[in-house]
């Protein structure tokens, strides 16, 4: 079958891998649409511990069943969107629940072929049907919807709280929208890509060019000195590191969603005498994931103004060039079959 393989550092092309053959308890999906994450383009700059060339990426998919393997209340031609974390089973956190925490986790895209082919061999526990308001298209985006809406559940954000969000790429946005339907009254995003902030303007958030303006004095200014009651840190920079303190109010909250690829300075005096609380956020669990597919097919989350590119997967090349340039693109997404 075709897919798209990550080769090595910034090196992808379209090539060949034998089309999987399904196991027990398995099915298998011709994927219909699968979007580019953070996480791809960390694999895609060699930079990822766990994934190994030759690899067909892409967690964030959607697609039909064409084969069961088992018992299951899904049946062939069912359209699905795939949930990709796969855990143990046996570790503390999953026998508490809290799978998406598991000591080994690991992502069909990542530690197994993904979405960047025509066919992936899915867990049946791992598939969501798609309502038939949801197109496919959309609903390869339930992934990164669930962690927004993961995150915003983690956080104390209540109705009227003024909140901010460093970082305007797909999951900041999504994490502000989530938010935004949360009660958040004021939400300010900021970014220093001007298309970027573009969008967060057309979703109707205030947008803040970080090379334009003092983030924290600003939304300081616009809270009468008070600052944000939440603060969601997304860009995973030191200079958002240094701004989520101090633009958050006094025992007021951060969240950090980002995976640092350095280990920041944090400044734990400032944090401590105004009783700032740190939360952190890893993936969705189950339940985030299936309000992501709910949610957006009842309308309540609209994914369309992400999306800046679809892109036949012979074109895998261009999709993560135009990744590369937070100018030219916020969602990319391929189709497996033209």
């Amino acid at each position: 079958m075709k897919a798209g393989l990550y080769l090595s550092e910034k090196n992808v092309s379209v090539g060949e891998l034998q089309k999987p053959v399904i196991k027990e308890n398995e099915a298998l999906i011709k994927v219909a649409y699968a979007g580019i994450c953070g996480t791809d383009m960390m694999i895609y700059s060699g930079k990822h511990p766990r994934a190994k060339a030759p690899l067909a990426m892409g967690h964030e998919f959607s697609g039909m069943i064409e084969e069961i393997n088992g018992e299951s209340s899904f049946n062939i031609g069912d359209r699905v969107v795939i949930e990709p974390t796969i855990s143990c089973g046996k570790c503390d956190a999953c026998l508490l629940g809290n799978s998406h925490v598991c000591k080994t986790l690991q992502l069909i895209g990542i530690d197994s072929h993904g979405g960047f082919a025509e066919y992936v061999a899915v867990p049946l526990h791992r598939l969501h049907k798609v309502p038939s308001s949801l197109s496919d298209l959309h609903a390869a985006l339930a992934e990164p919807v669930a962690v927004g809406i993961h995150t915003v559940r983690r956080s104390n954000v209540k109705v009227g709280d003024t909140v901010v969000v460093l970082g305007a790429g797909p999951i900041g946005l999504l994490i502000a929208l989530t938010a935004k339907l949360a009660g958040a009254g004021k939400i300010f995003i900021s970014d220093i890509s001007p298309y970027r902030l573009g969008k967060a303007e057309e979703m109707g958030f205030i947008a803040l060019d970080g090379k334009q303006v003092d983030v924290v004095e600003y939304v300081k200014e616009a809270t009468n000195g008070v600052g944000a009651d939440v603060v969601f840190e997304v860009a995973g920079s030191s200079v958002t590191v240094e701004q989520m303190i101090h633009v958050c109010r006094t025992q007021g909250q951060i969240v950090v969603v980002s995976v640092f690829k350095q280990p920041p300075t944090i400044d734990l005096a400032a944090m401590h005498f105004r009783e700032l609380s740190l939360t952190t956020t890893r993936c969705y669990s189950s339940s985030d994931f299936a309000m992501a597919v709910s949610m957006m097919a009842s309308g309540q989350i609209d994914v369309t103004p992400l999306i800046s590119h679809e892109l036949p997967l012979e074109e895998i090349k261009k999709g993560f060039e135009l990744m590369t340039n937070p100018e030219d693109s916020l969602k990319v997404l391929f189709r497996p079959h033209v």
